[in-house]
């Protein structure tokens, strides 16, 4: 019997909601390549019903799954700015408000002989 992933039970909503339009997205980009879900799997390296868990949006899929797929499909590049630290207003707001206001006084006086 597997385990089933507690994870993949309690999505929020706007999680379960992105991953069904990623499938529907990359359902999409298949068929436009004409490019049956058997040959797609193959090329992914897994099984059809996989492939077709991918399609449906399903949690239980991998992210390394997802993402072969999108390579398969030409579409990896879209990918790269996810979590992009430059991209992260939030996290530079935070990271600023932490940082010191002014240089730290220096312990010692420097020696000027040369």
């Amino acid at each position: 019997m597997s385990k089933i992933n507690k994870a993949s039970q309690a999505l929020p909503a706007a999680v379960e909601q992105i991953l069904r339009q990623l499938g529907k997205n990359i359902r999409i980009a298949r068929l436009r390549r004409k490019m049956r879900l058997i040959d797609i799997a193959e090329k992914v390296g897994v099984s059809r019903f996989l492939m077709a868990d991918i399609e449906k949006g399903k949690p239980t899929a991998s992210i390394a799954a997802y993402l072969t797929t999108l390579w398969v499909l030409g579409l990896l590049d879209d990918v790269r700015n996810i979590a992009n630290p430059d991209r992260d207003i939030e996290g530079k707001t935070l990271e600023n408000a932490r940082a010191p206001k002014t240089a730290p006084k220096r312990k010692e006086e420097l020696d000027n002989d040369f």
